[in-house]
């Protein structure tokens, strides 16, 4: 295992064909602009916050319509992973990166090295690892340029984190459950997945065998079908989702969907999903309460993938019995959530934020031990 010591500072790349450019934004610790003509690579890099630990967070490839779009996206979403940090007390902080490329046509192993050489050079500030557009395979190849990368398939890390972020939004559509029904049982329950992919995917499978009645949604038509015949399931088209009855809408695919045009077509009783930043603006939170409509925090509910990583950094190595234990508590972490909210009259992302921001304000888990990266042989 390779420990980073706190003596290692952000030093610039050497390499000529890379250009990494210092943006100066107001409430993050560096923002970096990335371009490399000769792989084409067009990126982000954002640290948010670093108060309990190194940043973590996650590659996005996806085909953004502008520098300023992709940088947007970046911002909002490292500042989503120092929450889900805070609040998974794992010795982290928030950070993201974004390419601006087509996944399905632009990715290439140039271009993943070229990245590489990037997170290389901030030398531990930022880790990073899967998200939206990228795969554990991804991040192997990245890691032969950088130590700085988790989650890669490999006997001495942790793989894909899908299923372990599937189980906590599991654990936390229990929770859900539990308050708003008074039992956690999911059977019988009418729950809408959007997104099929590496989380919803998995979840529809636990929430099949836990007798919920599902109904599902993707953009992608085959797998849409083939989902919806493996858990007898109704399909639901992508412009249908918002208004489709259901006791529980579970958001896995991207962010921004309750926004003002969507939120007065809802007809669920909670929302309770992995995908970030699925509110557009904060407020929305209060007004789904003012129509009696539970949501539950997404940067609460979705951090078993980073529980799942965090683990792989640990002094004794990988262990995937305490990340899913870890897992696990997020349903005790929300029902003391909806406590707080409760007991405030607030809603549950105001009592969320609140907690977050007081861990980060007064180092309440703060990261004592450099993280150590496994050998990759």
């Amino acid at each position: 295992m390779r420990c980073q010591t706190s003596e290692e500072k952000v030093l610039p790349s050497t390499k000529t064909d890379l250009l990494m450019e210092r943006v100066q934004v107001k409430g993050y610790e560096q923002v970096w602009k990335v371009c490399d003509p000769q792989t084409k690579l067009r990126a982000v890099i954002a640290i948010h916050n670093t108060n309990l630990g190194p940043a973590l967070g996650g590659v996005r490839i996806y085909p953004y319509a502008s520098w300023e779009l992709a940088l947007m996206d970046a911002l909002k979403l490292s500042e989503g992973m120092t929450l889900k940090s805070a609040i998974a007390a794992v010795g982290y902080g928030g950070g993201k990166s974004v390419i601006l490329a087509d996944p399905r046509k632009d990715k290439s192993e140039e271009l993943l090295f070229s990245f590489a050489r990037a997170v290389d050079a901030l030398k531990g500030s930022y880790i990073c690892a899967e998200d939206v557009g990228s795969s554990p395979e991804d991040m192997l190849v990245i890691r032969k340029k950088t130590p700085y990368v988790v989650g890669l398939p490999h006997q001495n890390c942790s793989g894909d984190p899908g299923p372990f972020t599937a189980w906590g939004v599991f654990r936390g559509i229990q929770s859900a459950m539990k308050k708003l029904f008074g039992s956690d049982s999911v059977k019988g329950k009418r729950i809408l997945i959007q997104g099929l992919g590496d989380v919803g995917g998995p979840l529809a499978n636990i929430l099949f065998w836990e007798g919920a009645e599902l109904l599902v949604c993707d953009v992608n038509r085959e797998k849409m079908l083939q989902m919806a015949r493996r858990f007898d399931a109704q399909m639901i088209l992508p412009e249908e989702i918002y208004k489709t009855p259901c006791d529980l809408f579970s958001p896995c695919a991207l962010g921004g969907i309750v926004n003002d045009q969507t939120l007065p077509q809802l007809r669920c009783k909670a929302i309770a999903g992995s995908a970030s930043n699925q509110l557009a603006r904060e407020n929305l939170a209060d007004k789904l309460q003012e129509r009696g409509i539970l949501y539950v925090p997404d940067f609460v509910i979705s951090a078993g993938g980073l529980l799942n990583v965090a683990y792989e950094l640990f002094p004794g190595g990988y262990h995937a019995k305490k990340a899913r234990d870890a897992t696990d508590t997020i349903y005790e972490t929300l029902t003391s959530i909806y406590a707080m909210a409760e007991k405030n009259n607030i809603s549950p992302l105001r009592a969320a934020l609140a907690l977050a921001n007081y861990r980060i304000q007064y180092g309440i888990g703060k990261r004592t031990q450099p993280p150590c990266f496994p050998q990759i042989i």
